[in-house]
């Protein structure tokens, strides 16, 4: 007797995405594997506006839905009257990668079926799938994200290596981005020193800005350029940097790009040196040399995920404390780490 071959799984899944630039590159690693698991399956996002041209880079993306409500409000009208709006793309599935209560409420409200999560804020209700978290077997963001794709089990949560996490890896138009070198006045045929000396979540995270003016000048004198980026908000050190050198090669476009032209920027660069910021994460998913610094923040938590990333990190006593300002009043975890030892790590990696 001729048996039918066996149904094949193909969910419709929407993913509520984070907030933050690097989450968003990371959760990349959980498209990736939710492509490996069910090839066929739809994923579309819901996310801040900024990062449209993020997702755009994602082949494992079909679409993006704006998330219209700014980081930390809640406004429950909006978020019921979004997800009922959703519940005419009849998703299967929906994994919520934020662990607020607020961020359940849509797929709740768009009624999918399947609502993936980690317990958070006592979710009970609006997720249906719901994962709790060791943190001492999920060590790393990437990790947490990932493990959403697996089958829920509280008792024995999943365990990964870097190694089973896909790496991001955003998908570049090189002539287009070489377009940008050319309307930015950024010569292609020229070594090109991408420095992101700003940080979103604050100046714990800031490498001082004379040791990137010691680094850039360094290189200056070898013959490259220097493009500084950032967003709007890190201009002024930004600015410090570039006042020290004032030179024709080094170009401050902080606050002057938008997130795609910075992205096609940095696919460009020879190296990259970075403060641990979204912008680090978009240097590695480009496939570019990167040296990431930290100072408050904890390299083995949200590392570049790219397997000839660089860090640079002093493991200091206090370090690291996750603080926006330095509680000590002396930040000696990043003053301390001098121009020098990052130098070395790019001119002899």
């Amino acid at each position: 007797m001729r048996q039918n071959p066996p149904l094949i799984y193909t969910p419709k899944i929407l993913i509520i995405g984070p907030s933050w630039v690097g989450d968003m590159v990371m959760a990349q690693s959980l498209f990736i594997t939710l492509k490996q698991h069910y090839p066929q399956c739809v994923i579309d996002v819901l996310a801040p506006a900024w990062s449209e041209p993020l997702l755009a880079l994602m082949p494992e993306v079909r679409q993006s839905h704006v998330m219209p409500l700014g980081h930390g409000k809640l406004d429950l009208s909006t978020r019921v009257h979004l997800g009922q709006s959703l519940r005419s793309q009849q998703y299967d599935w929906a994994i919520t990668l934020p662990n607020s209560w607020k961020s359940a409420l849509v797929p709740w409200a768009a009624k999918i079926k399947k609502r993936t999560g980690y317990k958070g804020e006592l979710r009970y209700g609006l997720l249906n799938d719901i994962h709790s978290l060791n943190k001492q077997k999920l060590t790393m963001t990437v990790q947490r994200f990932v493990a959403l794709a697996q089958k829920q089990n509280s008792n024995n949560p999943v365990a990964m290596s870097l190694i089973d996490c896909p790496q991001p890896t955003l998908v570049i138009d090189k002539h287009l981005a070489q377009t940008h070198l050319e309307k930015f006045a950024l010569s292609p045929s020229q070594p090109l020193l991408a420095l992101c000396a700003g940080a979103e979540y604050g100046a714990a995270k800031c490498w001082p800005a004379e040791h990137y003016a010691v680094l850039a000048q360094h290189f200056l004198h070898k013959g490259w350029q220097i493009v500084l980026l950032g967003s709007e908000k890190d201009h002024a050190i930004c600015q410090s940097i570039y006042t020290q050198l004032h030179q024709p090669a080094c170009k401050n476009l902080a606050g002057k790009t938008t997130l795609q032209e910075a992205i096609f920027i940095l696919s460009q660069a020879q190296q990259v040196v970075s403060n641990d910021s979204g912008l680090m994460h978009i240097a590695a998913a480009v496939d570019r040399p990167v040296v990431a610094i930290y100072g408050s923040s904890d390299p083995n938590f949200t590392p570049p995920l790219h397997p000839k990333a660089q860090i640079a990190y002093l493991d200091l006593a206090c370090s690291p404390c996750f603080k926006r300002e330095c509680p000590l009043n002396h930040l000696d975890c990043l003053q301390k780490l001098t121009p020098p030892q990052v130098i070395d790590m790019i001119d002899t990696p």
